[in-house]
């Protein structure tokens, strides 16, 4: 991926940088907290991390966040891992994702979507009826601060119910998709021993009903800790025995009652991909998570009342919590539960014409995918509505941001983004005032200091490097479930630079200030001392209509040579003959440069991805090097195990 792009493929005129929420913050910060009047987004982000506490106090307060105790001070204590966020304070999440039934009850708060494509809203006030009515069943559960509720749910309203129910009593929610088999839920959710366990009978994707009652009953005989199982009737079967019942639940018309609770108390588990071993059960607090999605969402996507948010996820991902909390604000949020291909590749850019959504969010693989089976979104949809489509998952290559500006319009704001599960936000990505370069992320979010560092801790400008975070960022974790000590999680970010939050990609910050990622620094090809990222790979590759899909790694051998061999999916008819092989190898040569072409080409049946959908590099690349299946990943991770086995039978044959 290229950071030399002289002229930017978009820019923002005048009346839109105006009314952008962002420039009317800034304003209203110079004027209240010393924050630069001018100089416009670089000078307020200089400020915003090199005044971190008088930064977010104005987030605080321009969201109007009710603190239901006073906190202190903004920073109790600054290091990381360990930094206390607003000592003292006491608030809700739920309360202020419920705000706006004060003020628009009859308005839509959630358009529910399923594979008919025709939405259903539901409305603030009744959102808030449902949430007051669970939220009372709840306590009279037993549900406490701090007790765990969890889902086995899809994208439906009722799973955004239970988890402001859980957040109104002060319980800690958790959720996983129900396309994850029973072993991957259980690696998740026995980490955590959830008191409740939401369940539906199963789910419909690609025009099929998938029966999930029996992963539903070992759940129940795995779980001992639980003490009540909600059943939602999703394929209309009867409820289980011992079961309750989902509508009972939610009948009454209590109004919520939100528990006060510590700034850093729990208000969800998210979980790692878990690829190599138990996922990580990452735990996010109320507080950090309020604040910080009202600054992503409210000032860098620029959402508010009026808007539709839609973003393609499943409730197993980040991006779904980060969904619901553009109800934070104001923000009616789109749910789609079915295939991001159903009846056909343009199925979400229908969903978003008939939402009316003003952001739409998806993946980049999805992107690349429409432009490939030649999807025309502008021609066959009104898009007219959509002021920005971001993406994430994986970068955007260049080609991807040229299609979304040719086909779906040339006053599109592309919004690259690139975060992670570990800090439920993102660290760089959309900001409305600046313009947008192809390939490129357009900037570091606002209070959070990412840097490109050497291994010696020496920040890179225009050059690969580690992506760090070197001030606290209110959404890290509080901690990991089940690690008293804490030191999974300091090795996880905190190993490589001492203090300094270590991500685990490799970035360039450009010199206007952009950034442009190029994989994971984990899985990083690196050729007689020359780090490369396997996206740049991916990128020139998957340009050819031959490949599908692609996957590198890099394997150290034990004579200490180095292979790294290409593996590539191929498009329907395809064939990997020794054209096709010439071409691949003068495309990586003319487009990246002569070290990144591939030791070999071998073509595989599919490519295997985490649940979450992402590629997994590191445990083929241990497969390679002779690590047993069980030892290389975890099962319940992937998509797909049975592909694991080629590269399996590879390194026997290596060998």
């Amino acid at each position: 991926m290229t950071s030399e792009n002289p002229s930017p493929l978009w820019q923002p005129d005048g009346e839109r940088i105006a009314r952008a929420r962002i420039t009317g913050f800034q304003a209203w910060a110079a004027e209240h907290h010393g924050a630069p009047a001018t100089g416009g987004y670089a000078s307020l982000h200089r400020w915003s991390v090199d005044e971190l506490d008088t930064f977010w106090q104005a987030v605080t307060e321009w969201f109007d966040v009710r603190f239901t105790t006073p906190y202190a001070r903004v920073l109790g204590d600054r290091s990381m891992p360990g930094a206390q966020w607003f000592p003292g304070a006491t608030l809700n999440y739920a309360e202020h994702a419920l705000r706006a039934a004060d003020t628009r009850p009859d308005e839509p708060a959630l358009l529910h979507v399923d594979e008919t494509h025709d939405p259903v809203p539901v409305a603030w006030a009744e959102l808030r009826r449902q949430v007051g009515s669970l939220a009372a069943e709840l306590r009279a559960l037993g549900v406490r601060p701090g007790d765990r509720v969890s889902g086995y749910l899809p994208n439906i309203p009722q799973a955004v119910v239970a988890l402001l129910a859980t957040a109104a009593v002060g319980g800690v929610w958790t959720s996983c998709a129900p396309d994850f088999g029973a072993r991957s839920v259980l690696d998740r959710f026995q980490q955590v021993e959830p008191v409740v366990l939401f369940t539906v009978d199963g789910y419909r994707y690609g025009g099929k009903e998938h029966d999930r009652r029996d992963t539903v009953a070992e759940l129940r005989r795995e779980l001992p800790t639980l003490r009540a199982v909600v059943h939602i009737p999703l394929l209309g079967t009867p409820a289980p025995e011992g079961t309750l019942e989902w509508s009972a639940l939610t009948s009454g018309d209590t109004p919520p009652v939100y528990e006060a609770i510590p700034f850093d108390h729990p208000l969800w588990v998210l979980y790692s991909s878990g690829t190599t071993g138990l996922p990580k059960a990452i735990v996010q607090s109320q507080g950090g998570i309020l604040v910080e999605h009202l600054k992503q969402l409210g000032l860098h996507c620029d959402l508010g009342p009026g808007d539709r948010f839609f973003w393609y996820t499943s409730t197993g991902w980040m991006m779904w919590n980060f969904l619901v909390s553009g109800l934070l604000t104001g923000t009616t949020i789109v749910l789609y539960d079915g295939s991001p291909g159903h009846p056909d590749t343009g199925a979400q850019w229908r969903i978003a014409e008939r939402t009316g959504a003003t952001l739409y969010g998806t993946s980049a693989a999805y992107v690349m995918a429409c432009r490939k089976a030649g999807v025309h979104p502008s021609r066959d949809f009104d898009l007219s509505r959509v002021q920005c489509v971001a993406t994430t998952g994986s970068p955007l290559p260049p080609d991807g941001f040229r299609w979304l500006h040719d086909e779906v319009g040339d006053d599109l704001w592309i919004a690259s983004v690139s975060g992670g599960t570990d800090v439920c936000s993102c660290f760089a990505g959309a900001v409305p005032t600046l313009p947008v370069h192809i390939g490129e992320l357009q900037a570091p979010g606002l209070g959070t200091d990412l840097q490109s560092w050497d291994p010696g801790g020496r920040p890179l400008t225009g050059e690969v490097g580690e992506l760090v975070v070197t001030n606290p960022m209110p959404s890290m974790p509080v901690r990991f479930w089940n690690d008293p000590d804490g030191s999974r999680y300091h090795d996880s970010y905190f190993d490589m630079y001492p203090g300094v939050w270590r991500h685990g990609d490799w970035i360039t910050v450009t010199p206007r200030g952009s950034v442009v990622i190029h994989g994971r620094s984990d899985s990083t090809l690196n050729r007689q001392g020359v780090r490369m990222g396997s996206a740049d790979i991916y990128e020139a590759v998957e340009r050819l209509p031959e490949i599908k899909e692609s996957l590198v790694v890099g394997v150290e051998q034990p004579d200490g040579g180095y292979w790294m061999p290409l593996f590539v999916h191929l498009a329907p008819g395809a064939e990997l003959d020794d054209a096709l092989l010439d071409r691949i190898k003068r495309t990586i040569r003319e487009q990246l440069s002569p070290r990144h072409i591939p030791d070999e080409v071998i073509e595989v049946p599919a490519i295997p991805h985490t649940l979450t959908g992402k590629r997994i590099e590191v445990p083929v690349k241990r497969l390679l090097q002779g690590t047993p299946l069980e030892k290389a990943v975890n099962p319940g991770s992937i998509d797909n195990l049975g592909l694991l086995g080629f590269y399996e039978d590879l390194a026997r044959k290596r060998a």
